[in-house]
């Protein structure tokens, strides 16, 4: 079932980037761009708040209330792996504010995901150490602490959207499975429209597809 229209367009437009990354990602640099082309903006804000040793969950969702404002201006927001989850999270929370939402390969039920992305010993260290090392947006190694596990945990892990919503995600996908967003799209046929990529996690082959979807879905097509 195609999600219904929005009885309020979004007039402003924001990327949040993944986990790893930043507001320079290539995906968010190339939609920024393709919203521009349209004459809209795509604003980019930074995630990684207060930094990448220390994020969380939560601070990102505070960084794109910042962006938001406090007025009741209908926004529309792409996010991307962890930035996916985050906009759904934020628009649950906000569904007066947000109008529609572009996942791609958003990354629900993160918890449960990890152990078999790090593996059991590695989640052991994190928590026994209270950090553990990972590339950043630059590929410099950061140890990320363990209060980002801690934090997630007190979050819901499959926030159900409250808006006609697209998700975009490759069939090659081995950090977020296929399965978690057929299995989304199924359980919220009346919001969500799923697209399956010939891609992996990165979707770095179908930039040129992502940016076609987002701006028809967003109204933005010409």
């Amino acid at each position: 079932m195609v999600p219904r229209m929005d009885p309020r367009p979004a007039t402003r437009f924001a990327y949040l980037h993944g986990f790893a990354s930043g507001p320079a990602s290539h995906k968010g640099s190339a939609l920024s761009a393709a919203f521009a082309a349209r004459g809209a903006e795509l604003a980019l804000p930074d995630l990684n708040r207060p930094s990448f040793a220390r994020l969380t969950v939560t601070g990102g969702l505070e960084a794109v209330a910042a962006w938001a404002g406090e007025d009741d201006a209908p926004v529309g927001l792409v996010g991307s792996s962890l930035g996916g989850y985050q906009a759904a999270l934020w628009a649950s929370r906000n569904p007066e504010r947000v109008a529609r939402l572009v996942l791609l390969c958003p990354g629900f039920e993160l918890v449960a995901r990890w152990p078999a992305l790090l593996g059991a010993p590695a989640i052991a260290r994190w928590r026994a150490h209270g950090a553990l090392a990972f590339a950043d947006a630059s590929g410099a190694q950061v140890p990320v602490h363990w209060g980002f596990i801690e934090d997630a945990l007190t979050l819901p892990q499959t926030p159900a959207v409250p808006c006609p919503t697209l998700i975009l995600h490759g069939v090659a996908d081995e950090v977020v499975p296929i399965e978690t967003s057929r299995a989304y799209a199924a359980a919220h046929p009346e919001r969500v429209r799923l697209v399956e990529l010939d891609d992996d996690h990165a979707l770095a082959r179908s930039v040129d597809r992502i940016g076609a979807e987002t701006l028809a879905f967003f109204g933005l097509a010409g």
